[in-house]
Formats: C-alpha cells, structure tokens, sequence
C-alpha cells in the first residue's frame, strides 16, 4: 500500500516516542496508571495505519512532496484516534478479540483477575476499557495540535476543521449503528439497505478515507479544487472499504482477519448485506434467519448456514457488485483533477489494496 513505507515508518516512530513520554509520565503515578499507560500503547500496536496511509497521501496528492513532521504526527494521531474507537467499539459489540489478541476490556478483566482485586473483574475490564478509550482520544488531541505548532494560522484551522468534522461524524455513526440494532423492526424491509448505507457513510466511509484525505490535504494548503476532487474521490471509496468490511465480517477467515468467522451475525449487524439477504428471502424464512442474527452463541454449523442463506439470495453478488460500482466512482473523481500525478496513481493502488482485501 502506498505511501512509501519509509513515511509509514515515520509514522510508527512518532506514536513510539508520544507513547514512551506518556509511559515515563505515567511511573510517578503508580502502577494502575502505567497498567492503563500500557494498555494504550498495546492498542495502538498492529493494524494496517489505514487512516494514516490516506492522510499522507492527501498531503502528497496536494504538495507532490515527502510527508512534513506536521502531517506525520497528525497521520499518528488518527491511528490513536482510531484505537480509541476500537476500544469503545469493541465493548459496544461484546466482541472477545481484536487482531487476534484479547480485546482491551477482555485484557483488563484478565489482569483484575490475576491481581486478585476485589470486585467483579468483567464490570472492571468493561469499565477500565471505556476510559482507555477516553484516554486514547485525548493523547490523539495532544499529538495533533504538537504537529500545528509551526503551521500558519489559516493551516492550522483548516486542519483542525476537518478532524473535528471527523470526530463528530463517526460519533454519530457509531451511534446510529447500535441503534439499527434496535430500531431495524420499526422500520419497512425496504428501506433497511438505505439506512445501513446511511451508517457506512458516517461510520466508515467519511471516517476512515474521506475525511483523513482531507485532513492530509488540509495541512498541505489544498486550494477548493482540489479538496473537492479528493472529497468526492473519498466518499465513495470509503463505501467500497465500508463494504468490503461487511462481506470479510460474515465471511472473512479468522486466521487472516483475527476475528472469527461469522463474527457479525453473532453480534447482529445490520449491515447492507443482511439487508439484501432480508429482501429476497420469503416471510417465513425471514423469521428464522432475524431469530438466529444476534445470538452469541452460535456455532459453526449455524454460521455455515446463514452464509449459505445470503449466498443463495443473491445478496453477495449484490454487495459485490455495489463495490465495485462505488471504486468506479470514486477512480472517475480523480480524473483531470490538478493533483501530483505520481501521488495519484499512489492513491489508485490504495484504492485498490483497500477495496479488493481479504483482511
């Protein structure tokens, strides 16, 4: 994936040095604050720096210059941001594992239990991962606005715009999303693809490419041209990734995603690709397939079968083909656009590495 890794590289060195100054920080105050201090730092580890792969390529679409040391520590401070939502996210969905290792909550209750304390150690992970969560958020504040320090005004404001665009969105997104959960019933079957699209729109799509592109394009002086060329290159890209999302969800192999197969339709997603499912299927077989979306328990055998059930109703053809309408979209908005020509075809293999993943 682009951008080149020596950028990448920048990136991680400069969550590597914010972590170790929030460790050294963090020894005075004992060592529950070093044990969540480590906690942060273990939820920042792995992943693929998507966010910070598309804010890069922002500043290079605009600039057709290597990353400045502002843009590289606000590439890191969305990957804390990002961790941050996974923290929260993962306690949202009950989920147990997140790249293949306990999820943070699940970390927490684990050493509650080792330390013996008193309590009960599931409401303490539950508990200590929101404000791990919290925490996160807040250090990718500070590293921000370190890397505006020597940016002029008009740059530091545009940036900060577009960041806090972001946070308001996924935000809501976020919310949006639990509450599909539970409000799907009240609405017609009709019109729950358009309300899960509604939900990969500010969930993901704007969250995870559009607006890390325009923060990117932000801190490199992008003129309204060419934020707009990125904008409307962004949106329906994060789509396509949104997508690919839920298809690796329900049918994603756990040794490459790190989490288990079927792993959203035990927690009851209300993806565009259940939603399709749902609309082909007759009255009868629609019941049977809401009572077992959402159950925890469900074993190998069910989860085959509720992957059969959306195959056989065209629903993955649909998703697919949707995925590929959106990349056709968003590769249009690229073209004539006055953006580094070398930056651009970068940005299209990423396109491509995002969209047509297996992980």
């Amino acid at each position: 994936m682009a951008p080149a890794p020596d950028a990448i590289a920048a990136v991680s060195q400069r969550l590597d040095n914010f972590l170790r100054i929030q460790r050294d920080h963090a020894v005075p105050l004992g060592p529950e604050a070093v044990l969540i201090t480590a906690a942060g730092a273990e939820s920042v580890a792995g992943g693929k720096r998507l966010r910070a792969r598309f804010l890069l390529a922002g500043w290079q679409c605009v600039t057709g210059s290597p990353p400045s040391p502002a843009a590289v520590a606000a590439a890191a401070a969305l990957e804390l941001f990002h961790a941050a939502a996974l923290v929260h996210d993962d306690v949202i969905d009950n989920s147990d594992t997140r790249r293949g290792k306990p999820a943070a909550h699940r970390a927490l209750e684990t050493h509650h239990r080792a330390a013996t304390w008193e309590g009960d150690a599931e409401s303490f992970g539950r508990a200590g991962a929101v404000l791990l969560g919290d925490l996160l958020v807040a250090w990718s504040d500070d590293l921000f606005e370190e890397g505006l320090v020597e940016a002029s005004v008009d740059t530091a404001s545009a940036a900060r715009a577009e960041y806090a665009t972001m946070r308001r969105e996924v935000t809501i997104g976020q919310f949006l999303d639990i509450a599909e959960e539970s409000a799907f019933r009240t609405e017609p079957d009709d019109r729950h693809a358009e309300r899960a699209l509604r939900v990969a729109s500010l969930k993901s799509a704007r969250y995870s490419v559009q607006q890390p592109l325009l923060i990117g394009a932000a801190l490199g002086g992008a003129d309204a041209g060419q934020r707009d060329a990125l904008s409307a290159f962004g949106h329906p890209l994060g789509m396509a990734y949104q997508l690919r999302d839920d298809v690796l969800g329900v049918f994603g192999d756990e040794a490459v995603t790190g989490k288990p197969s079927g792993d959203d339709l035990r927690e009851g997603k209300r993806t565009v690709l259940v939603a399709f499912a749902r609309e082909a299927m007759p009255t009868g077989a629609r019941r049977v397939f809401d009572e077992l979306l959402g159950d925890p328990e469900l074993d190998a055998e069910q989860i085959a079968s509720l992957q059969e059930t959306i195959v056989q109703t065209g629903a993955l053809d649909r998703v697919e083909a949707l995925i590929a309408d959106y990349a056709r979209e968003a590769d249009r908005a690229l073209s004539g656009a006055r953006l580094d020509n070398a930056a651009v075809g970068e940005l299209r293999d990423l396109a491509r590495a995002s969209t047509v993943r297996v992980a």
